[in-house]
């Protein structure tokens, strides 16, 4: 196991998989891994044969269980530390933020800390009836980044978001998760991976296009109206119907079959 990458990059026809794979760390995130994911963000963005991105953990215990706290007293040891990690954190972070593909996050375990933050990252979370999410930066004394919490609050609301941090509980399970509208769906254990696969390959049938407009467009949205980029949006909207896929998916709707899209 030492001599594996810390991050695995995998292609399984339309789904890119990018696999946290530290299990003995409970897939704690380090420096050198989030390097690799914004390699491989940047890798599964420019090919065209993948549709859908979906992260997971390696192991039976964790999605992410945090940061690699055994790296703090090292690379985090001071603010000036602490700005290099943040710029390799948040290229990694970004790379997955401009996907245009849907990305996904495979819950089970611990989802704590960077864990949450990565899962927040993703359009849309499945977790497993274990999963157990939290944010314990209060009972380390670290300062969170506004840019996590803002993103959080979108999802669960400044109430649940307060809670989540004045509590820094880390066993919120995941109905709670649910319940906040943290995660999308939740399913047992044993059907997280095949639930998993079977949702992604039911987005990647669908139009690129229509989906790229679709995810741009809720994010165009979330900004304020003086912010969003909505010559943008035409563009996109235009580039659908003006697209072979388009022309596709009339005639397949009409022929009764399923439309076979290209991305263009």
């Amino acid at each position: 196991m030492s001599d594996m990458p810390k991050l695995l990059l995998d292609k399984e026809g339309p789904i890119g998989w990018i696999t946290f794979n530290q299990p003995e760390k409970r897939n704690a995130v380090s420096q050198e891994m989030w390097e690799l994911m914004a390699k491989y963000a940047d890798d599964l963005a420019t090919d065209d044969a993948i549709r859908v991105v979906v992260l997971r953990g390696a192991g039976d215990k964790a999605f992410v269980a945090g940061a690699d706290i055994s790296q703090f007293k090292d690379k985090r040891k001071n603010m000036a530390d602490e700005e290099e990690y943040r710029r390799v954190s948040a290229r990694g972070h970004g790379a997955l933020e401009k996907l245009t593909k849907p990305l996904m996050a495979m819950i089970h375990g611990y989802c704590v800390g960077g864990g949450v933050s990565i899962a927040i990252s993703c359009d849309i979370r499945i977790a497993a009836d274990d999963a157990r999410f939290g944010v314990p930066a209060a009972r380390l004394g670290l300062g969170y980044h506004y840019h996590g919490m803002e993103k959080l609050m979108h999802l669960v609301g400044p109430s649940c978001t307060k809670e989540i941090f004045f509590t820094a509980r880390t066993d919120f399970s995941a109905q709670d998760a649910w319940r906040m509208g943290l995660v999308n769906q939740v399913v047992p254990k044993a059907d997280l991976e095949r639930f998993t696969r079977d949702y992604a390959l039911t987005i990647a049938r669908n139009a690129p296009l229509t989906l790229r407009s679709a995810k741009e467009t809720v994010a165009q949205l979330a900004k304020p109206a003086a912010q969003r980029d909505l010559a943008l949006l035409d563009r996109l909207i235009a580039a659908c119907f003006n697209s072979q896929d388009y022309q596709e998916g009339v005639k397949a709707f009409s022929e009764k079959r399923r439309p076979q899209f290209q991305g263009r």
